[in-house]
């Protein structure tokens, strides 16, 4: 049959100068320096897209020049013309074929995988036979005893036979955790903004009448200042394939994208852009698949807020689980993670969407670890209804400690199937100090390091979701928009001393080769310390006011580009003086014998829904939400005729046997506003009698399809 192949997608034509975070970020760093540690040996390629950085064993991208792709980004000493069409290996959308088309010795001797080939038997007109010079190249015999023969090619209509780099299993091959690192950056900022991470959104209306201090106050301000495509152009431009290319150059092998839930769908009276998001989420996983990288996809803000951080929505009181809206939040979070998790395990999906985080950084000592385990009890129970139990079946499913501390979940969860804890070590938010990194370089081995061994052979994997480089709170917006910080005495609320001037330490410019080693060294160690990670943030975008980024400790992009963060992430390995990783799982904990059984007295301790909810009361005359509405299905790429149009990319969920209802409002009964805050009393009366109905509702705002283009 004839394959799919997504539409061409731009690269570096994608980010302009007139965009504040798409500025080069030092004079000297136009074109990226750093490259894979696979490939330092090698010359630059003239193929590569400016600014990319020379990836190992990725295809070449499809540009918008035609039909042909361009050359590949090889890992050998030449880059060969197009006309050649052997050396290209495009990992995108690729075609099936029929069983039988081709003779399974072909994949080892003429390796080829293009999206526009077709007829893999016969050359195309005007493409010259493998030269014989080629046919001994070490690239080429590299890339064939990297690559095994894929399986039949009919039973999948995309490829998953890319690897990040050649130490990283291939998406359509086993990532056997425990044993293999997650070695993961963050793409903060993007589909889920934060002041810090993108200030040129937020300094436009930082002194408006109503500040932009989170998403929803700015989404109030675009709307009121031409429209909120202001956050689509956001998402066009400030995450692109370039960064996923680079991301693979860079030794790193998985990224964690956080979404919020408006991603599905927002309700009346919520300010948000719907569903756009979703569409780039999709992009991202074109993207990732591509260049071999697994997505750890976290649901990065709940209706209600989660923790009452700027980063859940908005800035503000704890509505989840809290308060007289926390069961009906609840029970509306937990409706979206059901309908992110029939998207992620279809098996179109499963093999890049490998980890689902369901909810960032609940606050447990607010509304309590017991009612967060009845919470992730029911999520688990969600997901692995929609996946399936056992290795393949859908993602690992990972767990935030909620700010418990990783030594409470200790003997939780026995026997699940594919659970994790993700821990966000940081040390910046606490006691400041004047101390320089050299001061520093052993910090993350003695205060994480035996916390991370003991939670692995205590529960299982376990992750740092988040962590930075930043040792002090230093950096615009870092603490939110306009409420100073802690190192120089501004910080409100609170009443910190003053330390010092932050100047020297955002203004890396200055900094020094010393400096700059220390900084890696305490990258090093960090790595090394928490095992499996994802740093916290790839990417920080230049405010619009100095034109600089102002908050360099937490940019990955920015310290390979200046110097202080390692071009392998391989160096870190030892750096804390043990073995890393501490080895395996055990069977069930990554979906072998035993996996799904788990114990009936935690099921029954802990089942679904509480009976009292934090500064609510009962959770019996508390209001709450009914499954009787239409489920939100979360829409598959579309692709135009030329891009392999008709190509089953999913329906949106994939156990067909799930036809229970969503969760909607009573009719008869009174809600307050999902972001009331604890203090509110429940409605009084509660509920007037009579039957659910869909009608007279708040009405989810639904956008159409998205569609690649």
């Amino acid at each position: 049959m004839s394959g799919p192949s997504y539409d061409p997608v731009p690269l570096s034509t994608d980010h302009t100068d007139d965009v504040p975070y798409n500025r080069p970020l030092s004079p000297e760093t136009r074109h990226s320096a750093y490259q894979s540690p696979e490939t330092q040996p090698l010359e630059p390629h003239d193929d590569l897209p400016p600014g990319a950085a020379r990836p190992r064993f990725l295809g070449a991208a499809l540009n918008d020049d035609g039909p042909n792709p361009r050359s590949s980004y090889a890992s050998s000493s030449n880059s060969f013309p197009i006309a050649d069409d052997y050396s290209s290996s495009v990992y995108a959308l690729n075609a099936d074929r029929a069983p039988g088309s081709r003779d399974p010795t072909f994949y080892s001797l003429n390796y080829r995988d293009d999206p526009h080939d077709g007829d893999f038997n016969d050359s195309q007109p005007g493409v010259s036979k493998m030269s014989p010079a080629m046919q001994s190249s070490p690239y080429l015999s590299e890339k064939r005893n990297t690559y095994a023969a894929p399986r039949d090619r009919s039973r999948h209509p995309f490829n998953n036979g890319a690897r990040a780099q050649s130490f990283t299993p291939a998406l359509n091959e086993t990532f056997r955790y425990g044993i293999d690192q997650i070695r993961g950056v963050n793409l903060g900022g993007w589909l889920n903004t934060e002041p810090f991470i993108t200030p040129a959104l937020y300094e436009k209306y930082a002194n408006s009448s109503n500040p932009a201090v989170d998403e929803w106050t700015l989404s109030e301000n675009m709307a009121a200042d031409g429209g909120l495509q202001q956050l689509e152009d956001h998402y066009k431009t400030f995450i692109t394939e370039k960064d996923f290319a680079e991301i693979a150059a860079a030794g790193l092998n998985w990224v964690r994208i956080p979404i919020p839930y408006w991603a599905v769908e927002t309700w009346d009276g919520e300010p948000f852009l719907a569903k756009t998001c979703w569409t780039y989420f999709l992009k991202a996983i074109q993207w990732a698949r591509k260049y071999g990288i697994r997505i750890n996809l976290d649901l990065h803000a709940v209706p209600g807020s989660q923790n009452g951080w700027n980063h859940s929505g908005r800035l503000g009181t704890i509505n989840l689980l809290n308060g007289p809206m926390g069961l009906a939040n609840a029970q509306r979070s937990l409706d979206y993670i059901r309908i992110i998790s029939e998207f992620i395990s279809q098996p179109q999906y499963k093999d890049v969407v490998a980890m689902f985080g369901i909810t960032n950084e609940p606050q447990a000592p607010t509304f309590g670890q017991e009612n967060l385990i009845r919470y992730y009890l029911e999520g688990y129970n969600l997901v692995r209804a929609a996946s399936g139990i056992g290795e393949g079946n859908g993602p690992m499913i990972s767990f935030h400690e909620g700010f418990t501390g990783l030594s409470k979940w200790s003997g939780t969860f026995v026997n699940s199937d594919r659970t994790s804890l993700d821990v966000h070590p940081y040390l910046c938010f606490s006691n400041q100090s004047p101390d320089p990194y050299s001061a520093r370089a052993n910090t993350p081995c003695s205060a994480w390091a035996a916390g991370q061994n003991n939670s692995i052979g205590n529960f299982g994997l376990t992750t740092a979701g988040e962590f930075s480089n930043a040792i002090n709170d230093c950096g615009l917006y870092v603490n939110g928009v306009n409420l100073g910080t802690r190192y120089e005495g501004t910080y409100t609320p609170g009443n910190w001393p003053r330390v010092g001037s932050c100047q020297q330490w955002t203004d890396y410019q200055t900094w020094d080769d010393d400096m700059k080693q220390d900084i890696m060294n305490f990258a090093l160690a960090s790595m090394d310390a928490l095992q499996h990670y994802f740093f916290w943030t790839w990417k920080i975008g230049n405010s619009s006011v100095t034109g600089k980024v102002e908050a360099p400790a937490w940019s990955y992009q920015l310290g390979l580009q200046e110097g202080w963060m390692p071009k392998d992430p391989r160096q870190a390995i030892g750096k804390c003086g043990g073995k890393n990783p501490v080895g395996a799982l055990k069977p069930w904990q990554t979906g072998g014998a035993g996996a799904g059984q788990l114990d009936a007295d935690f099921t029954s301790s802990y089942a679904w829904p509480p009976t009292s909810i934090s500064q609510g009361g009962a959770a019996t005359l508390l209001p709450s939400y009914t499954p009787t509405g239409t489920v939100r299905t979360l829409a598959a790429p579309t692709f135009t005729k030329s891009a392999g149009g008709g190509v089953d990319a999913g329906q949106g969920w994939v156990n067909t046997a799930d036809t229970a209802k969503g969760m909607v409002p009573i009719a008869t009964c009174s809600y307050l506003d999902p972001w009331v805050g604890p203090s509110a009393a429940p409605p009084a009366p509660l509920c007037s009698g009579g039957t659910a109905r869909r009608d007279n509702t708040p009405t989810p705002i639904i956008t159409s399809p998205p569609s690649l283009a």
